[in-house]
């Protein structure tokens, strides 16, 4: 009965990693081909990107006062509290920045279009759409996804500078650190491969929060409870993935001797 039940939960497993495997090649593939849903497109950014924005920047700027406030504690110890700005930019800009920021995409978004997308399985729009000849990769999905990879880069960037400047008034007001000494040292110590890399990052994840979100929302089965639970399991596998596609790019960078 045990091995039953494992063997159940694992071929469940592989069936979904090949349904999610084909709908991220089939959503590529469709990406660059027409038709084209520009105002969808468009829409979608706002509703993900503009959306987001209050959330990011206050996440990104808080965060940066709490690493620059536990970055003084440590450094103070050694006398080099001249390096809070180098350690507040670089933690940000190679891992925090983008992490938390798509961390929060996937608890907002990913989620949000399992819902929407999940409730029109359920009521049945989706078999109506396909019954009058549109096709919902191009018409759900692709928006989503296109929308998604391209704010979330710049929500990275406005969330890093958002960052940057919390750090700095922790340690102009805390620490008593002039402004030239923090920026000064957070603009030498941030290098073309570390912008590059906090850059590449947000292009994966938001691959992750999108085609995550629209997967679980396109396999929603079982009414309204089903809709909750896709809801669920997009936001738990989206972050779980982030954080597993993270530390592979990273290891990738740093095997190619890109640091």
């Amino acid at each position: 009965m045990i091995i039953a039940m494992i063997t159940g939960v694992l071929k469940r497993w592989v069936q979904a990693v090949q349904e999610f495997t084909l709908l991220l090649v089939d959503s590529l593939r469709s990406v660059f081909s027409p038709p084209r849903y520009f105002v969808d497109t468009l829409l979608q950014m706002d509703v993900i990107g503009f959306g987001s924005l209050p959330i990011v920047l206050l996440i990104g700027f808080f965060t940066g006062g709490v690493l620059a406030l536990q970055s003084y504690r440590t450094l103070s110890n050694f006398g080099e509290v001249g390096l809070m700005g180098k350690v507040v930019a670089l933690s940000l800009v190679l891992e925090l920045g983008p992490v938390l920021t798509a961390l929060m995409m996937a608890g907002r978004n990913s989620s949000g279009i399992a819902s929407e997308i999940g409730s029109m399985v359920v009521s049945e729009q989706v078999d109506a759409m396909r019954a009058l000849g549109t096709d919902p990769l191009r018409k759900l999905v692709i928006p989503r996804l296109f929308a998604t990879v391209v704010t979330l880069p710049l929500l990275t960037i406005l969330a890093d500078f958002c960052g940057m400047m919390g750090g700095y008034f922790v340690s102009y007001y805390t620490v008593r650190l002039t402004t030239e000494e923090y920026w000064t040292s957070a603009y030498q110590a941030l290098t073309y491969h570390d912008l590059t890399q906090g850059l590449i990052k947000p292009i994966f994840f938001g691959m992750i929060i999108s085609l995550v979100g629209c997967y679980q929302g396109l396999h929603t089965t079982g009414g309204t409870e089903g809709v909750g639970r896709a809801t669920t399991q997009a936001m738990v596998v989206a972050s779980v993935l982030i954080v597993v596609v993270d530390f592979f790019i990273t290891k990738f960078l740093i095997g190619i001797g890109f640091f």
